[in-house]
């Protein structure tokens, strides 16, 4: 299998399920922001993120105009979420939590909408 369909299936589904907890429950979302005061979970967060990140972008680093450009970007956002919680920890939680709820809940439903259009190109369920 391609690289980029495995990876468009995985981001996909991933996105999918993600958009379906936190609607489901909401209440972890504040969970997550509270969970960032803690410095354990902060690093294991931070070394998952690099590695799926890296994982991504080693696999997958296409810089071409069409969706597979969106799973490169989404390998470097990964990356630099992980290096930048790692890295400055204190400056990074305070920019996520200047993100509020709300915002937080606008783009994770974009993520949804990322995941169903990654699932339209493996599937083809609506021609494009």
């Amino acid at each position: 299998m391609d690289n980029s369909i495995f990876l468009a299936k995985f981001w996909g589904w991933y996105l999918i399920i993600f958009f379906l907890i936190l609607s489901l429950n909401p209440k972890r979302i504040k969970q997550i922001f509270n969970d960032l005061n803690d410095e354990k979970f902060l690093i294991v967060t931070s070394f998952v993120a690099i590695i799926v990140g890296l994982l991504n972008i080693l696999f997958h680093n296409i810089w071409e105009p069409n969706w597979k450009l969106i799973i490169t970007l989404i390998g470097w956002v990964s990356l630099f979420i992980g290096l930048s919680l790692f890295i400055f920890p204190a400056r990074t939680i305070t920019i996520l939590k200047f993100i509020n709820i709300k915002l937080v809940q606008v783009i994770y439903t974009l993520l949804f909408f990322t995941g169903l259009f990654l699932l339209n190109v493996v599937y083809e369920i609506i021609p494009i």
